[in-house]
């Protein structure tokens, strides 16, 4: 924290200009990138104010729950943000409140399906959810009571709900925006949507071995192509109405649609060491120049609303996202690590300078590019602040673990499928197609006996 310069050393008239201006002199979050200790603080601060957001562990409140205006898929995206930051800083400040908000949130069936969150959540919504319940596994973050569920199994319980999804119906397939019929965005596709089964898919696939995922990530990924979504050059585009079998396209460009194929390509990497996931996560990385400054240089930004100021709730949050993935790719795929960690040690550094805002001077801007507080505040600015500050600690940290390499998380192949229907003993013989036509016979009797004993009323 920079110290209040001394009144002897200010001007009386830079006194006297803040006085009638009605501000103050404030402290700035100062940080050196190349020193871990330096992050760390920094990051505590940070992520110190995008708590102060949640009251989800509060009695009487919902655990996993974010008040309004966040929707509940930044909830989900605030819980891997914290995981990371246990995993890169050491600190479990808020370990129990992670736990508690996603054992809370799993549902039922385990894959982020809460009956009341039935009016908002998307395909893309619960696969937030489940990209932190991958993150924990991959990052051995403390497991669950063995009574409960646990990471691994909330995440393949996300991905059985979602494979049945993937709709043939209509622009050869993908997954819709929405789950539910009933709620807006049903009929629109959109690159998130399938983007996030890819990435999920991807990362079971490392973690695993299992060649299911690792089919149905070649297969997200090969749409995403084929339908346009994505373009020769690695453009990732938003989306497309099914109405219309995804014609015309929205052409807008967001960050996290990059990023989420990103860290999916680099774990197929990884996995494959195919040169054709080599190509595609260079080529990605490449693309997402775009999103990047020249003046500063390398410094992070919403382009399709930061430079025109119509970045709303949730797209203040997505430059985050990019971060995350961008840091993780670093150690699926270690040949982009130069490339990458240019752009996130710029970035990070100008996020920071924007960190001076409230009582606490801890309070980060939207617009890196500025290198100043930009007099905004919100949850999930505050959140991709915190994303790319400590993701320049990627370096420090082991790479993600497996289950054949250390990782602790137990899997549940089956999770989040309907379970079998279970017979009595005694009454799990085969029926014959004369044990069904017998049945049939009783029931016709049985449905005259009704008529007959009933008959009376009727006539009375």
């Amino acid at each position: 924290m920079r110290p209040f310069a001394p009144a002897t050393r200010q001007s009386w008239m830079g006194l006297l200009a803040s006085a009638l201006l009605g501000t103050s002199v404030v402290g700035a979050l100062e940080m050196d990138i190349e020193d871990g200790d330096s992050i760390r603080k920094v990051a505590k601060q940070v992520a110190t104010n995008m708590m102060s957001y949640y009251t989800g562990m509060n009695p009487g409140d919902n655990p996993g729950n974010l008040p309004d205006p966040y929707y509940w898929w930044e909830a989900g995206a605030m819980f891997n943000s914290l995981i990371d930051y246990w995993f890169y800083t050491g600190d479990d400040t808020w370990n129990d409140i992670t736990i508690q908000g996603l054992l809370w949130q799993a549902g039922d069936n385990k894959a982020f399906m809460p009956n009341n969150q039935s009016k908002t959540e998307g395909n893309d919504d619960q696969a937030f959810w489940a990209f932190a319940a991958m993150s924990a596994a991959e990052r051995n973050f403390p497991n669950p009571p063995d009574d409960q569920p646990q990471w691994l199994e909330m995440a393949q319980a996300v991905f059985n709900t979602q494979a049945p999804r993937w709709d043939n119906s209509s622009c050869g397939g993908g997954l819709r925006w929405q789950i539910f019929t009933w709620n807006n965005g049903y009929n629109y596709k959109n690159t998130i949507s399938t983007g996030g089964f890819f990435n999920l898919a991807s990362r079971l696939a490392k973690y695993t071995g299992n060649k299911t995922y690792a089919d149905w990530a070649e297969k997200a990924w090969d749409w995403t192509a084929d339908v346009g979504f994505m373009t020769h050059d690695y453009k990732f585009m938003d989306g497309a109405s099914d109405l219309t079998e995804c014609k015309p396209i929205n052409k807008i460009e967001w960050t996290y649609n990059a990023g989420v194929y990103l860290l999916g390509a680099a774990n197929m990497y990884n996995l494959t060491e195919d040169s054709k996931w080599k190509e595609r996560t260079q080529k990605i990385v490449d693309s997402t120049g775009k999103f990047f400054s020249h003046d500063p240089p390398n410094v992070m930004y919403e382009r399709a609303c930061e430079t025109v100021n119509t970045c709303m709730v949730d797209q203040r949050s997505f430059k985050g996202y990019l971060a995350r993935w961008m840091a993780q790719t670093t150690q699926m795929a270690p040949f982009t690590y130069d490339q990458i960690m240019k752009r996130l040690k710029a970035s990070g550094m100008a996020a920071a300078k924007t960190c001076t805002g409230g009582v606490n001077n801890n309070v980060c801007g939207l617009r890196w590019v500025d290198e100043k507080w930009d007099k905004t505040k919100d949850f999930g600015q505050q959140m991709a602040a915190l994303e790319v500050i400590q993701a320049n600690l990627i370096s420090r940290v082991a790479a993600p673990v497996t289950k054949d390499d250390g990782g602790t998380s137990k899997g549940n192949p089956n999770a989040g499928t309907k379970p079998p229907k279970t017979v009595p003993p005694g009454l799990d013989y085969a029926i014959t197609t004369g044990d069904k036509a017998g049945a049939g016979i009783l029931t016709v009797l049985t449905l005259i006996g009704i008529g007959g004993s009933c008959g009376w009323l009727i006539w009375d």
